[in-house]
C-alpha cells in the first residue's frame, strides 16, 4: 500500500488483535481489504478469511492482497455473517471495524456463532470509529451486555486518532465453562 495513507482506525484495530504469527483470523465486513493487508503482513504461518456482502469490495480486497491469496494465506468470500458457517474453533481472532449490526440491533445469533467459531483462548474484537464520545458510551452500553449474554468475558479499549476522533473496541473472550 505504498503511497496510500491507511486510516488510523484500521491500524489501531489491528493493533488491538495482538496477533501471533500463526493466528487464524476472520474479518467481518472487510471492505476493500485495507485492514486485511495489515493483518496478513503480520502473519507468517497463519491465515486470514475475510467476508463482505459486496462483490465489488471482495474483488478489490482480492486484488489488493493478491500475493497473499496466491500463497494460500488469504481467502476473501462474498457472504453475509448470518449466511455463512464455519467449523467450531476455526479462528484464533475474529474482528470487525465499523460493522454496525453489533450495536444497532440485538446480534445474539451472530455473537453465538462467533463464539462457536473461536478456538479456545481466542478473542473477538468489535471496533468502531464513532462520531464523538456519546456514541462510544452507547456502543459499550449496548455491545458489552450482548456479548456477556452470549458467554463472553468483556473488556473495552478506547483510543483517539491524531485528529482526536474517538476509537472503541469491545473485546470478548469466551468464558470457560465450569468443569
Amino acid at each position: 500500500m505504498a503511497g496510500k495513507l491507511i486510516p488510523e482506525r484500521f491500524s489501531w484495530a489491528v493493533e488491538t488483535l495482538d496477533l501471533a504469527p500463526s493466528d487464524r483470523v476472520l474479518e467481518i465486513g472487510c471492505g476493500r481489504g485495507v485492514a486485511a493487508t495489515l493483518v496478513l503482513d503480520r502473519l507468517k504461518a497463519g491465515s486470514l478469511t475475510a467476508i463482505d456482502r459486496s462483490d465489488t469490495a471482495i474483488e478489490a480486497a482480492r486484488q489488493r492482497n493478491s500475493g497473499h491469496v496466491a500463497a494460500g494465506k488469504a481467502n476473501f468470500l462474498v457472504a453475509a455473517l448470518e449466511g455463512i458457517e464455519f467449523v467450531g474453533g476455526s479462528f484464533d481472532k475474529i474482528f470487525s471495524i465499523n460493522v454496525n449490526l453489533f450495536w444497532t440491533r440485538a446480534p445474539l445469533r451472530e455473537l453465538g456463532a462467533l463464539r462457536h467459531w473461536l478456538a479456545p483462548g481466542g478473542g473477538l474484537h468489535l471496533c468502531w470509529e464513532p462520531p464523538g464520545v456519546g456514541p462510544v458510551r452507547e456502543i459499550i452500553a449496548t455491545v458489552a451486555p450482548a456479548m456477556e449474554e452470549c458467554g463472553f468475558e468483556v473488556t473495552t479499549l478506547t483510543g483517539q486518532t491524531s485528529t482526536s476522533t474517538s476509537l472503541v473496541c469491545v473485546v470478548g473472550r469466551p468464558r470457560r465453562e465450569p468443569s
